[in-house]
C-alpha cells in the first residue's frame, strides 16, 4: 500500500542528488527569465510582474488612488505591507523583481524543501511570473502553527485567509490566538505612526468597497459570500479532527478572489500533512551542500 514512507525509501541517493540539482537549475532558470523579461514593462502584453507592479508603484501618501479588484494597477493591501517592503520599493523595477522573485522562490523552498523544489516551481510558475503573494501566505499558514504571529501577514494583505485563526479558537488555544491578534494590532499601531492620517481608514473603505465587486474573467466564478461559510466549516472540521493539512484548503476558499495562481496556497498541505517528508528533504539538501563543500575543500584527488 502506498505511503509517504515507502515513497521516500524508493528515492535512492543518486535520485535525490539529481532532484536537488534539478531544483537548483529550475530555480535559477526561472529567476533569470522572469528578471530578464520584467523590463520593459507593458501591462497590455504578456510579461512578468503584473501582480507585483502595484506593490512597487503605489504611493505612500495615496496608495489607493486605483483600488478596484482586477485593475492592472490596483493596490489593495494594507499600508503596513508597503512599509514592510519599502527597501525593495526603493530599487529600480528590474532589481525589485529580481529580489521579489528570489523571495517567492525561497518561500517555495521553505514549503517543500530542496528535493521537490524543481517540480513544484514548475507547477507554481504562473504565480511566480505574476509575482503575487500567495506563496508567502502559504508559508505564513505553515509557520503560523508554530509562530502564531505569522498570521498577521495574511490578515494585513488579503485579510480573509485570516479565517485560519478559527483553528486556535475551536481548539481553545487562546494564547496562540492572542499572540496572532496582538501581533497584528501592534503592526497596525506602529504602522499608523509613520503613515499619513486617514490612510488606514481609507484601506478599510477600500476593503468594504471591493467586497461585492463582480468576479473578473480568469478567476473562479464563485463569490466570496458563498465560499467563506464553506471555508469556516472546513477549518473548524480540521481543528476538531486535528487535520492541519485542511487549513490551507479553507484559507484558499476564503481568498477574496481565486485566480489560477492562487492554487499555490495548497502547497502548504505538503509540510502540514507530511512533516517528515519536508524534514527529510531539508536534511538531504544540507547533506548535499556539505558534501559539495567538503569535496571542494579536499580538491582533486590524486590517482
Amino acid at each position: 500500500m502506498f505511503s509517504p514512507r515507502s515513497l521516500l525509501a524508493s528515492i535512492t541517493p543518486a535520485r535525490r542528488r539529481a532532484l536537488i540539482g534539478f531544483g537548483a537549475i529550475v530555480a535559477i532558470s526561472i529567476w533569470v527569465v522572469i528578471v530578464a523579461v520584467a523590463e520593459p514593462y507593458d501591462w497590455t502584453r504578456t510579461g512578468t510582474g503584473h501582480d507585483a507592479r502595484p506593490y512597487w508603484t503605489a504611493l505612500f501618501d495615496r496608495p489607493y488612488a486605483t483600488s478596484r479588484v482586477g485593475a492592472h494597477d490596483a493596490y489593495l493591501y494594507s499600508p503596513g505591507f508597503l512599509q514592510l517592503i519599502s527597501p525593495l520599493r526603493a530599487m529600480p523595477w528590474q532589481l525589485f523583481m529580481a529580489c521579489w522573485t528570489g523571495i517567492l522562490i525561497l518561500a517555495t523552498l521553505y514549503l517543500v524543501g530542496p528535493v521537490l523544489l524543481g517540480p513544484v516551481l514548475l507547477l507554481a510558475l504562473p504565480e511566480l511570473i505574476g509575482g503575487n503573494i500567495t506563496l508567502l501566505i502559504a508559508a505564513a499558514v505553515v509557520a503560523g502553527f508554530r509562530y502564531p504571529g505569522a498570521w498577521a501577514f495574511p490578515l494585513l494583505t488579503k485579510v480573509t485567509p485570516g479565517v485560519g485563526l478559527i483553528w486556535f479558537a475551536v481548539r481553545r488555544q487562546w494564547r496562540a490566538l492572542g499572540i496572532a491578534g496582538a501581533t497584528t494590532a501592534g503592526i497596525v499601531l506602529l504602522s499608523a505612526l509613520f503613515t499619513a492620517p486617514g490612510i488606514w481608514s481609507e484601506w478599510f473603505r477600500v476593503l468594504a468597497g471591493n467586497a461585492g465587486s463582480p468576479i473578473d474573467s480568469g478567476s473562479l466564478p464563485v463569490p466570496l459570500v458563498v465560499r467563506l461559510p464553506i471555508a469556516i466549516i472546513v477549518i473548524a472540521w480540521a481543528a476538531v479532527h486535528d487535520r492541519r493539512w485542511a487549513v490551507p484548503i479553507g484559507c484558499l476558499l476564503a481568498l477574496p478572489v481565486i485566480w489560477y495562481g492562487s492554487l499555490t496556497l495548497l502547497l502548504a498541505i505538503i509540510p502540514l500533512a507530511f512533516p517528515a517528508w519536508t524534514a527529510w528533504s531539508w536534511r538531504e539538501g544540507f547533506d548535499r551542500v556539505r558534501e559539495s563543500v567538503l569535496s571542494g575543500a579536499r580538491g582533486p584527488q590524486s590517482a
